[in-house]
């Protein structure tokens, strides 16, 4: 089973290279992107074969060391 935890800040956090890929966009000319939004993919492999034990499992991973809550958000999907 694979978890695919995904990290990004929390909406009205600061986001620099967020700021600084949108900035590179529009110096490029791409139009139309009205903001860019930096985060990070963790693929973990489980041994778990439950689901509900799996998702139970990378949650506590991700308040406890994925992500940081106080700023940031996660989601969680689980792969079978």
């Amino acid at each position: 089973m694979i978890a695919i935890v995904n990290v990004f800040l929390k909406e009205g956090v600061l986001d620099p290279q967020g700021k600084a890929v949108h900035h590179a966009l529009d110096t490029m000319k791409f139009e139309g992107v009205e903001d860019v939004r930096i985060g990070k993919q963790i693929i973990i492999k489980l041994s778990e074969t439950s689901k509900a034990k799996a998702i139970e499992e990378v949650t506590k991973m991700a308040e406890d060391i994925l992500a940081n809550t106080v700023i940031e958000n996660y989601t969680i999907e689980i792969v079978e």
